[in-house]
């Protein structure tokens, strides 16, 4: 069925309204207002937890939810106010489920959501009920949300994987427009920053991209792939490829400036890379509104002028040295071109061309791999054990808070605590502000509310449109989220009947408190900062660069396949590069701490980001390979193979190894020059490939052992 034009976010807070109304619907129904809290504490537990699906899968994830959800909060409300137990038992669970999340996204998912459980379920707490009231009240809320999100997975079964493609489409129409700020002449002088630009782009676009084969992955796990998935699936692949094309560099873009800068090539160049990634929009815009893509005539004709423009270029300056690259650009455009007029016609994307559509798994469940992926983890060079260790310390200091004061709603400290932590310092900061912020204007927001809602039917839609606007809001700005949490929990601690305006200063101050607990334990336990190996991330970088390189050989010599192996290798190095990008991006945020190191990172960045664009050039080449039977291409084969291997291996490589190793590369360049006197286009193709490749290799070399001498001093 058609989905309705609605915005995205509308359509993923539609479980949560139906629910959250069925929910107090309910109560009013009933006259139990008290049990509000927790019916919809259990709603928002669902919710945090929700992960797209096929049926059969959200049918597992909840039978998972309920287990785990069912015994975090059994075990903490049986402990509550025993002291000592109660303190061990929100510690153990706290670095149990946390260290859990090293196997994947979901079980961190989980985890999480069962944690939260486990705080609801404290928060909840009152002597005078019975003890099971609350944990029942908290699993039928987030059972009611689970049977809402099937109904409308029915309703509406392939939008999100939808909006995941969009979002990928999304960032790599960006990209694009990153890429084009390459091809300003009068901007020449500014190329070094524009590296920097598109590397932290490409982070954008890898991490859409994580998205979108996630939300794959888990639909596609059946035998049965539905045609809207399969489609979607080669929206991802074109994407896939296009990024592969986009991010090749195949000539140095100083002197392609220099030599271009009078012609109207570079420009047409520009104004086509501006118009594709306008393109990526309105693919992006054609998925999220349901509507067949139509491709541009008017891209088509900016694509023919081009053509025609190196055409009239070649004829005036056939003996310039960079026009066979700009050829193979050109070349790689027009492959964009042809994705995108394929992807107007849906018939081709659903059919199965006999390519590999695999994705490879994200995760794997198996009891015993589980178990080694959590003992590989259990030391303090792991993030994950470093932040399960944190975070416990975290709860078991605001457990003891509460314990020895009596405090009265003083699990609010622990709730805050937990919510804040986040496992690196940056990240930390930004929820403490944030956190402080919005529940001090909640506070004053919810002040108002007694005043102008009287009734229980009122309160109820105030809780009705807090939740919603919550989920509405929490995965784009914490500070308003948090503002909509505080309203709905003061509302629903009217209800309850106790004294709100009593409630106010001490939310905020617990509020306060539980920030600056989480905010302690960023800064003083295990600081990222100490962990924060630069120079490692760099070096898994130029390692996956030289596995990327290895690949394409493969391809080069045995004829191209876009298999899952190649596009995990690929995917590979370009995380690589993104978390180089990311990590300095951190660091940014604290230049204090790395003015010494930040230079030499970012031109690290920019060096290895340009061996990625050479070595995907390659790999955009791979197809047009062909072997007439001769030898000719074995002396390729074997210096790319030399390059690769020193790639993999330059981390270790001493400096007068690694000395003796570029020169033989060298040297068996020049020697491959001279040998080769055919000159043809293919092999004049593969000498300038690996010529700009040889030549980032000294450059990263330098920057990556500057970088891990300043990190030793």
């Amino acid at each position: 069925m058609n989905t309705p034009p609605l915005k995205p976010l509308i359509i993923a807070s539609l479980p949560v309204f139906a629910s959250v109304f069925i929910a107090a619907t309910l109560v009013w129904h009933f006259d139990t207002p008290k049990l509000v809290m927790p019916f919809v504490l259990g709603i928002i537990a669902g919710g945090l937890v929700d992960l797209d699906n096929r049926l059969t899968g959200r049918l597992k994830n909840i039978v998972i939810t309920v287990a785990l959800f069912t015994l975090s909060s059994l075990l903490a409300q049986s402990t509550i106010g025993t002291g000592v137990p109660f303190i061990l038992a929100m510690t153990l669970m706290t670095f149990g489920f946390t260290i859990l999340g090293t196997v994947g996204l979901k079980y961190r998912t989980f985890a999480f959501g069962a944690l939260a459980v486990a705080t609801y379920t404290t928060l909840t707490y009152t002597p005078e009920t019975y003890w099971l009231t609350n944990p029942i009240m908290i699993l039928l809320g987030t059972v009611l949300y689970s049977v809402n999100t099937l109904i409308f997975q029915i309703i509406l079964p392939h939008r999100p994987v939808q909006e995941t493609v969009a979002n990928a489409y999304d960032a790599l129409s960006n990209y694009f427009d990153a890429k084009a700020d390459f091809f300003d002449p009068d901007e020449a002088a500014w190329l070094g920053n524009r590296q920097i630009d598109l590397a932290m782009s490409n982070t954008s676009v890898i991490t859409a991209f994580n998205q979108c084969r996630g939300a794959l992955f888990y639909r596609l796990r059946g035998q049965h792939r539905h045609p809207r998935t399969a489609k979607m699936l080669r929206y991802y692949l074109c994407a896939q490829d296009m990024h592969e094309r986009i991010s090749s560099a195949h000539v140095d873009y100083s002197e392609m400036a220099d030599q271009f800068k009078n012609t109207d090539l570079i420009f047409r160049i520009r104004r086509l890379l501006e118009m594709q990634g306008q393109a990526c929009r309105n693919v992006a815009s054609s998925l999220r509104n349901n509507k067949p893509y139509a491709y541009s005539k008017r891209l088509g004709r900016a694509m023919e002028g081009c053509r025609q423009s190196l055409s009239h270029f070649a004829e005036t300056h056939a003996d310039n040295a960079n026009l066979h690259n700009i050829r193979r650009l050109l070349d790689n455009l027009s492959s964009v071109d042809y994705q995108l007029r394929q992807l107007q016609n849906d018939a081709s994307l659903a059919e199965n061309d006999n390519a590999d559509t695999r994705i490879a798994a994200l995760e794997n469940t198996k009891f015993r791999n589980i178990g080694e992926t959590v003992l590989s983890q259990l030391n303090f060079e792991s993030g994950v054990f470093r932040h399960a260790t944190r975070l416990s310390i975290v709860v078991a200091a605001a457990c003891i808070i509460v314990e020895i004061l009596h405090l009265n709603l003083g699990y609010w400290i622990l709730l805050t605590a937990l919510f804040v932590c986040q496992p690196n310092y940056t990240a930390t900061k930004s929820r403490v502000y944030q956190r402080i912020a919005g529940t001090i204007l909640g506070v004053i927001v919810g002040s108002l509310v007694p005043y102008f809602t009287p009734s229980v039917e009122t309160k109820l839609w105030i809780v009705i449109a807090s939740t919603t606007l919550f989920f509405m809001t929490r995965s784009y700005k914490y500070s308003f989220s948090t503002f909509f949490i505080t309203i709905q929990a003061l509302t629903s601690l009217s209800l309850a009947g106790l004294d709100v305006y009593h409630a106010m200063p001490i939310r905020i101050i617990d509020t306060i408190v539980g920030s600056v607990i989480a905010w302690a334990a960023a800064t003083y336990l295990w600081p990222d900062w100490r962990y924060l190996t630069l120079s490692h991330t760099a070096a898994q970088t130029i390692t996956a660069n030289g596995r990327y390189l290895d690949a394409i050989l493969d391809q080069l010599q045995n004829g191209s396949r876009d298999d899952v192996d190649y596009r995990l290798t690929r995917r590979q190095a370009h995380e690589s590069t993104a978390a180089l990008s990311s990590t300095l991006s951190d660091m940014s945020s604290n230049p204090k701490k790395y003015q010494d190191r930040l230079q030499d990172g970012f031109t690290l960045l920019k060096t290895s980001y340009a061996l990625t664009g050479h070595i995907s050039a390659l790999g955009a080449y791979r197809d047009q390979v062909h072997h007439d039977g001769s030898d000719t291409f074995a002396p390729y084969a074997r210096l790319t193979h030399h390059i690769a291997e020193l790639l993999k291996q330059m981390p270790q490589t001493e400096p007068a190894t690694f000395d003796a190793s570029i020169e033989a590369i060298r040297q068996e360049f020049a020697d491959l020059e001279q040998t080769d006197k055919e000159q043809s286009q293919q092999n004049q193709i593969l000498k300038h490939q690996l010529d700009l490749i040889i030549r980032q290799l000294a450059p990263c070399y330098q920057a990556l052992h500057r970088q891990s001498d300043t990190q030793t001093a």
